[in-house]
């Protein structure tokens, strides 16, 4: 297969990709300049531009990595890893960095530097985790790799999407029928034409007519607004203002925030890699990881303070009959966007109501890829990963109700003409309220590091399940040094923010449990082991 061939499966994943990556695009733009302060013009001429090299370098190396393996094994069937913007940094960095410098000095431009900071320093991680990740997958069993994506898969993007979906039915259901009809029931639509590219037409041309049942999609004034920041913006070199805050003070002070999105980025990556070789194609683990912090590293070099990251999804791309082209379509695609500042006219033309029904699906493979991909008696550690990931969402959710109840709580203080500083806040909400139908606290520390926590409880019940004590016993000890140093569970609320306690002793309740439990199976192995000995002398 010639490297630039593109086949129908590589434009309905291009589609999927291409809808994906403008959705991280809208959410940075709007965070930018909506909570750290960015001129739009700021938005269009350096951030975007600079985002749009890292997504550039990554995603024409995967298809090539691609493209380099199926000539290798003789296939025409691989499948590129997706690779675009990493949103947990992305929201991270923002609310944690950010957000937090352009309220102490009023300066976006400061802001803007701190987020190259943590950026930065967080593709250093990525690079040097690229050089240890392979054993830790070699160690770690595929269910507990995949059970903590199938969590994100269920969570943050299927339930996300389908709520979406039954937000606007008359818009997204007849899309999402296309897409099931095509992708699970085998159906071929007339002259050949995609299942992704027909589900986009149609919630285009439903979005348009939604105005006549008087739910609107289309905003007035869009495309004009769209059209005026039409230009060329070339990336523009910005090792200037990152070296002015590369300082210990400065690195010191985000550590706290680097550290953690810089790991659970390199595991996020890593288990994403386990899913593509479940799903048939095994690429190495060193290189994909290295170019990963590569690319996060040279959009950081000409302005974007924002990581990028391999993409879950890898079997719901497979499915859909992409191979190594959709990647380097959306890379192409989006770069394009970049440089001509598109991305506002785009917005306006294709609404998220329009592509969400791929994105919904690949979420429904992932999840399904969790359980078929895995020894059948392993399935209840799949379970079991699962859980952390609904803490996440449900904090999540939660988090955002008291930051919407405490702007209007503020609103109405401001139009009563009330001085005194009253807010409604999380951090207000003692830990254990009988009245409360889940033990917040409890809730809390299940969802900080849930990508790690989910990890090794998967882990532990697969070598509970083959009664290999020990190995169980050495996870739970790994959970104990996680927890201890404030990786995993430990939190610390300021107001609705809700911050990692990254420190030498962030509590002492989660080491001693998973210490108990660590003696606990180590018992259970020594009395097995010594049972066993005493019936061979029998």
């Amino acid at each position: 297969m010639n490297f630039f061939t593109i086949t129908r499966g590589d434009l309905d994943g291009f589609f999927g990709l291409m809808v994906d990556n403008l959705i991280q695009i809208l959410v940075l733009s709007a965070l930018c300049i909506g909570v750290c302060g960015f001129p739009l013009i700021f938005v269009t001429s350096v951030v975007l531009p600079g985002a749009a090299v890292s997504l550039l370098v990554g995603n024409v190396f995967y298809a090539w990595q691609a493209w380099k393996l199926g000539q290798k094994t003789k296939r025409t069937d691989v499948t590129a890893i997706p690779y675009g913007i990493n949103t947990v940094s992305l929201f991270a960095f923002v609310f944690f960095v950010m957000f937090p410098t352009y309220q102490a000095t009023g300066d976006y431009i400061a802001a803007w530097k701190a987020g190259l900071l943590v950026s930065f320093i967080s593709g250093c991680i990525e690079v040097i985790g690229s050089f240890v990740a392979a054993k830790i997958r070699k160690y770690t069993p595929r269910a507990a790799l995949l059970s903590a994506l199938a969590g994100i898969a269920i969570t943050f993007i299927s339930m996300d999407f389908l709520l979406r979906t039954f937000e606007r039915p008359i818009i997204a259901l007849i899309p999402l029928g296309v897409i099931l009809l095509q992708y699970f029931g085998k159906v071929r639509f007339p002259f050949g034409i995609p299942g992704g590219l027909l589900s986009v037409v149609l919630g285009i041309l439903l979005s348009f007519l939604s105005g006549f049942w008087g739910d609107p999609v289309y905003k007035p004034g869009a495309v004009q607004s769209g059209l005026e920041t039409l230009g060329i913006y070339f990336p523009k070199l910005s090792l200037s203002p990152l070296l002015d805050t590369l300082t210990y003070a400065n690195v010191k002070a985000y550590f706290s925030v680097i550290l953690p999105m810089g790991i659970f980025n390199v595991i996020g990556s890593l288990q994403n890699i386990e899913s593509a070789e479940a799903s048939g194609d095994s690429f190495d683990t060193k290189t994909s990881l290295l170019v990963n912090g590569l690319g996060t590293l040279a959009g950081t070099a000409f302005g974007s303070p924002f990581p990028t990251t391999i993409y879950i999804g890898h079997p719901g791309w497979k499915a859909l009959g992409a191979k190594h082209s959709y990647s380097m379509l959306s890379g192409v695609f989006m770069t394009f966007v970049s440089l001509f500042g598109l991305m506002g006219l785009i917005q306006a033309l294709i609404p998220i109501e329009a592509g969400m029904a791929i994105v919904l699906w690949i979420g429904i493979v992932i999840t399904s890829q969790a359980f078929q991909a895995i020894p059948k008696h392993h399935s209840p550690a799949v379970v079991v990963g699962l859980l952390p990931a609904f803490a996440g969402w449900a904090v999540l959710i939660i988090q955002n109700v008291f930051i919407f109840l405490d702007g209007k709580l503020q609103s109405t203080l401001q139009e009563l003409g009330v001085k005194q500083t009253i807010h409604f806040s999380l951090s207000d909400i003692p830990p254990h309220l009988p009245f409360l139908p889940y033990a917040l606290s409890g809730l809390l520390a299940l969802s900080q590091g849930f990508l790690i926590t989910s990890m090794i409880w998967s882990a532990m019940v697969v070598f509970v399940l083959e009664r290999e004590w020990n190995r169980a016993a050495i996870w739970a000890m790994i959970a104990a040094v996680l927890s201890m140093i404030g990786w995993i569970h430990a939190y610390e609320l300021q107001g609705n923010a809700i911050l990692n306690r990254f420190t030498e002793l962030a509590n002492f309740d989660f080491p001693i449990a998973y210490l108990s439990l660590t003696t606990l199976f180590l018992l259970v192995w020594f009395l097995d082991a010594k049972g066993k000995a005493g019936k061979l002398e029998h």
